[in-house]
């Protein structure tokens, strides 16, 4: 039977789109459904000011009338301009077990983006390095952590297979508050701080003229700290007011730290709760259900992720990041979470690594690949 792809064209296209996802995930007990209200806002061409710099086309893929495949194809201006490269970039991505649907969805997007002048396919992307990225390879056993990255094993098979390249891993660190703390961090706390002069700070969601200081603080750090990492791009000023507007409706106040160096700013840490462990129960993804759920069983939470964490290049040798570490750890024990998970840390980020595994005790439990193919027709 042929495979006929067709462009998202409309809301109601869109809808369908996103809700599709669960066609593929019908008996998987790791699934965390999304939030549909949430992925029709990220989709949202004029809600999400990544749109100002970039553009996407979403494509579903039928066969007997039956949606078998999804993908989106991405062309990223600020990225090309900043890597003075033209690579477009594919995320959504899900198919049935059948290279033949996935070949389709994958020359599609291709052609897409070869007509938009790109001449590389990199991916899975949803839609920036600042949303959900990568596939998961290595890990299927447990549910993905918030704002984390779920697939079925043989979408391995169907990316490969078309002829893509893997560009670089992403590991997912599991830390136990049993034992985050190893001897060598516990005899460095008091050192590095009294040496350097190192205070933590939290966000105070009640002070809002300090709260606004703060956030605009943790941009410039955001955007400092992770210039010269593989892929990164610096979030405009819309962006960032819009990937904050999101996480503040979850972030833990007390999780969300600056450092400072004998009283100037030298980085900062964001940890979230996983209320992925609770919404694993909104089994149709609704915003109702989801507030529910989070109302009624947020006792379950018991496990946080450590989504980013930056310190200047100038105080990278002074402690700072296993400082961070050690209070997002401390902080989230104390508030009943027994597990951490930081992720994603790129593979070549050699300090981060040896941070996570000499004085965390982290083990690497998820990992993750970002794939690339050039486009040669």
């Amino acid at each position: 039977m042929s495979i006929n792809i067709v462009p998202v064209l409309t809301k109601s296209d869109l809808k369908k789109f996103i809700k599709s996802q669960w066609l593929f995930y019908k008996d998987d007990p790791n699934f965390v459904p999304p939030i549909i209200a949430d992925r029709m806002k990220l989709l949202n061409r004029e809600k999400n000011p990544f749109f100002q710099h970039a553009q996407a086309q979403e494509f579903l893929a039928y066969r007997d009338n039956k949606i078998v495949g999804r993908i989106s194809a991405i062309v990223n201006d600020n990225h090309n301009l900043t890597h003075n490269d033209k690579v477009g970039f594919f995320g959504f991505f899900e198919s049935i077990d059948d290279q033949d649907v996935a070949n389709a969805l994958f020359d599609t997007a291709a052609k897409w983006l070869k007509d938009k002048g790109m001449n590389a396919i990199r991916g899975p992307i949803d839609l920036s390095m600042n949303d959900e990225i990568g596939l998961l390879i290595e890990g299927f056993d447990s549910p993905p952590v918030i704002m984390m990255k779920y697939n079925p094993p043989y979408y391995i098979k169907l990316i490969q297979n078309y002829g893509f390249q893997e560009v670089m891993l992403l590991y997912a660190y599991r830390l136990l508050m049993k034992n985050y703390a190893s001897e060598k961090m516990l005899r460095m706390q008091d050192i590095i701080r009294q040496r350097y002069g190192i205070t933590i700070e939290n966000l105070d969601f009640k002070d809002r003229k300090k709260l606004r200081a703060d956030i605009q603080t943790i941009k410039d750090i955001y955007n400092s700290a992770w210039e010269k990492n593989w892929g990164f791009v610096k979030a405009t000023e819309a962006e960032f007011d819009y990937i904050v507007d999101d996480l503040i409706q979850i972030a833990d106040p007390n999780l969300v730290l600056i450092a400072k160096v004998k009283g100037k700013v030298a980085g900062f840490a964001l940890a979230l709760p996983d209320i992925n462990q609770v919404l694993i129960h909104n089994k149709n993804g609704s915003l109702l259900g989801a507030a529910f759920h989070l109302l009624t069983k947020k006792n379950r939470i018991t496990r946080v992720r450590i989504i980013t964490l930056g310190v200047l290049e100038e105080y990278r040798k002074t402690g700072v990041d296993a400082v961070l570490y050690y209070e997002i750890a401390e902080r989230g024990r104390k508030r009943g979470m027994n597990e951490g998970e930081a992720s994603w840390i790129l593979s070549t980020n050699e300090m981060m690594n040896k941070a996570l595994t000499s004085t965390m005790n982290g083990e690497i439990y998820k990992k993750y690949m970002i794939y690339e193919k050039q486009i040669d027709y």
